[in-house]
């Protein structure tokens, strides 16, 4: 004996599947990667993120942003800065540096790359967000970050 659902079973049924339908597509797609402009993007909240963690003041854009720089084949990098006056008053560029380094796991996975001599800059890298950041504190509590992401697709 065939059983026929209700009209509203029916409609629930196929309100979920137009719901999971484009799950499913986007589970099929290989993941090429941000383009330059969500690399961008991702690097602008990363650097105002970890401002914002490590409790700055007067933070103050340097570089907004926002342009692509053509690097060849429709690939383009994007960049952003930021300064912030740190709240303790720190007048040493290595701790300055320091202290963003340790507030940075609560921001996002970056890795460190390059930690020179003390005082010099440090940089990290994110190797899924394809971005990195560049501490170059010069002392007297100013926190200074700039960023810039890999050489990315302009479009998807």
């Amino acid at each position: 004996m065939l059983v026929l659902s209700s009209p509203v079973k029916l409609r629930r049924k196929f309100a979920i599947l137009v719901l999971l339908a484009p799950l499913a597509l986007t589970a099929c797609t290989s993941d090429k990667g941000p383009t330059a402009a969500q690399a961008g993007q991702t690097l602008k909240i990363h650097i105002l993120q970890l401002l914002k963690e490590r409790s700055a003041a007067d933070v103050k854009v340097t570089d907004a942003g926002g342009n692509d720089i053509p690097c060849g084949e429709g690939k383009a990098k994007r960049t952003f800065a930021a300064t912030g006056r740190d709240s303790a008053g720190s007048s040493d560029p290595e701790a300055l540096n320091t202290l963003l380094v340790g507030a940075l796991s609560r921001v996002a996975k970056y890795e460190v790359v390059s930690a020179g001599a003390p005082g010099a800059p440090i940089r990290v890298v994110n190797s899924t967000t394809r971005t990195a950041l560049v501490f170059n504190s010069p002392g007297n509590s100013l926190y200074v970050v700039t960023g810039q992401t890999e050489c990315l697709p302009v479009f998807d």
